[in-house]
């Protein structure tokens, strides 16, 4: 016999997307129940290893963290503060600095392991008691207007009046309700290591606009972690990129070091590489009926700006925002918040399309006349007034 649960919100998913948003809904007064088909990893590196995976995090998603408590779960001699950015593209102009200190802030952002981040919000979870079913397969789901039921493989069965959807870019639930998502891959892939390095980074992201003479282009980032290491994403042609992961530690490490110029002195790699294929992806729908897609379910986007996981947050921290302004008399689920949150996101995710994809199509063309705006818009963006604008945008995302 099928074991009935009923509660306010199912969240399929326990990436740090839907971990997130069953915090932020518990907090928000409703009652959560987060499925997985697997148990997110709860892995603590230590001894001076560090997780391959890492996140920029952008200071208001940390205050917005730490007010649902999950921020204070991270050991903060693990969070790499980044207090400056130089950016290189063509070599006829001079780098582009942006200071925090352009902005009147402390930070630009934080770069911090993806399972720091799991293991912090999975430790929430917990504090709060709320409801999680891991290692538990979904079979089937129905959906109205009025409602969702979830069936899993153990025969469970969970009826709730909203479902979040935070199950990856292969969203089950995506798949299970026939909603379109539009896919456009990028010629590249993106390799990510830690290194330590020889000179102090001095608290600073580096990113390099790379064109080739064999007119592939190529986007390599040092962010910088503490401790002196650093965690680098190198988003180049999949063969190129294949060919790297073929060198010995010794050899990567010196691939690394030279397009970055050396300037951090000599690199050695902690770990190994890992690497994955970029694309951009979006939903073609952010609800449907009683279900509200979020995270890599309804989009995904070039990491060049670091704004994946920042994205999947704003995702919970906008349906949360929006229910606040809902009546007594409103559910969770109904149409006309679910129309508010859809707007939102379409307006956010817009955003960072026209700035990933548009920096991606502007630094890999080879048109003359792209090669002339690339030119104008880094002697432009050094303007005082421009790179004090970039800033105070990058710190309120």
């Amino acid at each position: 016999m099928s074991e009935l649960i009923t509660t306010d919100v199912t969240i399929v998913g326990a990436g740090l997307v839907g971990l997130a948003a069953a915090v932020a809904m518990h907090k928000a007064g409703q009652q959560v129940v987060i499925v997985d088909a697997k148990s997110p990893p709860n892995v603590e590196f230590t001894n001076g290893d560090w997780d391959s995976r890492i996140y920029a995090i952008s200071p208001r998603n940390a205050n917005w963290l730490a007010s649902i408590g999950v921020w204070q779960h991270i050991d903060a001699k693990r969070i790499g503060n980044m207090q400056a950015m130089e950016i290189i593209g063509d070599a006829k102009l001079a780098p582009i600095h942006l200071l925090a200190d352009d902005a009147n802030a402390d930070y630009l952002g934080f770069i911090v392991e993806s399972s720091a981040l799991s293991s912090a919000l999975l430790k929430q979870v917990d504090h709060l008691g709320i409801t999680r079913l891991f290692n538990t397969p979904c079979e089937s789901i129905a959906t109205t207007e009025a409602n969702t039921t979830l069936m899993l493989n153990d025969g469970q069965v969970i009826h709730s009046n909203l479902l979040i959807a935070a199950d990856s870019s292969q969203s089950w639930v995506r798949q299970q309700l026939n909603v379109p998502m539009q896919q456009k891959p990028y010629a590249q892939s993106a390799i990510v290591a830690n290194f330590k390095v020889e000179h102090s980074h001095s608290n600073t992201a580096r990113q390099w606009f790379v064109q080739g003479e064999n007119g592939k282009s190529s986007i390599l980032a040092w962010l910088p972690l503490p401790n002196n290491v650093i965690s680098i994403v190198w988003s180049t042609a999949p063969d190129v990129a294949a060919e790297l992961l073929t060198l010995s530690a010794d050899q990567f490490s010196a691939q690394v070091q030279a397009a970055g110029g050396s300037v951090l002195g000599d690199l050695n790699l902690i770990g190994v590489p890992a690497v994955f294929p970029l694309v951009l992806q979006k939903s073609d729908l952010y609800t449907q009926q009683s279900v509200v897609f979020m995270g890599d379910a309804a989009h995904k986007i070039h990491p060049m700006a670091g704004q994946g996981v920042n994205l999947g947050f704003r995702d919970v921290m906008d349906f949360v925002d929006i229910l606040k302004s809902k009546n007594p008399y409103q559910s969770i689920n109904d149409s006309a918040l679910l129309k508010a949150y859809t707007r939102k996101r379409k307006v956010d995710m817009m955003k960072m399309v026209l700035l990933t994809d548009g920096l991606y199509q502007l630094f890999s063309s080879q048109n003359e006349l792209t090669k002339t705006v690339r030119l104008w818009g880094f002697s432009a963006t050094n303007h005082h007034v421009i790179k004090k604008m970039l800033v105070e945008n990058a710190v309120a995302l």
